[in-house]
């Protein structure tokens, strides 16, 4: 005879788990955890079905690569992920940046950035600003409330309720406000825009109701909304990335104002701005291929 377990119930144990697992983690070591969970990844990763959906992605992405560099790469993306997970247990803490003590920092910016994030702050003026699942893409949004810089930020919750739950209570302490991804969040990000916060979100996964775009050489769909929005409220973009470094170090780049495509009567073209967007990701997995997440479907 087999039993049913009920979806409520499964739910409800597996995010006690999970929630009590991140709560231990909370007590370790950061570093000699992330370690340990990046070789713990770097082990199990390849015997997972999302492998081979890496393995397919890279090998067409990047068709000059052999074999054998393709699963170097898929070997730091693990790693990477396995990082992440260890990472989002000290969300609070991992942003160590001190303008007044930069020795100590584990956060690096180029002079130029730091400039850029200055002004951005201190013009008084909304700003849409985007990121991409590059080393730990929970970062881009926490230089924002350590540094005084108003900003709102939209996430996708987790399914499961007890883990949402500690993943809120994680982020609103570190991100500023929050905007759940759903029906009204263009909505509710408008309203952020117009209060003059700065609105960030991630622009690089497929998106069904997308338009179309080319990403290495393939065509995809990308979110428009941040293009809508700009198009709505005509305020500047930034993009955001992170780099991993080696010695548990990161580093953050803000973009210079990337310029919207326009059409002939002057009005934000949405698919060819998304398009700008995405060849601005690229650059960026190019760069850093082992740092993104080829373990999802991007190209359908």
């Amino acid at each position: 005879m087999r039993i049913r377990i009920p979806n409520a119930l499964r739910d409800a144990v597996l995010g006690r788990l999970a929630v009590g697992l991140i709560k231990a983690i909370r007590w370790t070591d950061p570093h000699r955890m992330s370690d340990f969970a990046g070789g713990f990844m770097r082990r199990i990763g390849p015997k997972l079905r999302e492998h081979r959906i890496g393995r397919a992605n890279l090998a067409a992405a990047f068709p000059e690569k052999t074999p054998e560099e393709i699963e170097t790469i898929l070997g730091g993306v693990w790693d990477n992920l396995g990082r992440i997970a260890v990472e989002f247990a000290h969300l609070d803490r991992i942003w160590d940046h001190d303008p007044e003590n930069r020795g100590n920092s584990h956060i690096e910016f180029s002079p130029e950035s730091e400039e850029r994030f200055i002004r951005l702050r201190d013009d008084g003026k909304p700003a849409l600003v985007f990121a991409a699942h590059l080393a730990n893409w929970e970062m881009p949004a926490l230089p924002g409330a350590a540094h005084g810089l108003p900003s709102a930020v939209l996430y996708r919750a987790p399914n499961i309720g007890a883990v949402a739950d500690m993943v809120m209570a994680t982020r609103g302490v570190n991100m500023g406000r929050l905007i759940k991804t759903g029906l009204d969040a263009p909505v509710k990000a408008a309203d952020a825009l117009a209060e003059g916060l700065h609105v960030g979100m991630l622009v690089d996964q497929y998106y069904v109701r997308g338009v179309p775009v080319t990403f290495f050489g393939r065509q995809t769909n990308a979110n428009p909304l941040i293009a809508r929005l700009a198009r709505q409220v005509d305020c500047p973009i930034h993009g955001v990335r992170v780099a991993r470094l080696p010695n548990h170090r990161f580093f953050i780049e803000l973009t210079e104002e990337i310029p919207p495509v326009r059409d002939a009567e002057g009005k934000i073209d949405i698919a060819g701005t998304m398009q700008t967007i995405t060849s601005v990701v690229e650059g960026w997995v190019r760069e850093h291929p082992e740092q993104w997440l080829w373990l999802h479907r991007r190209w359908r």
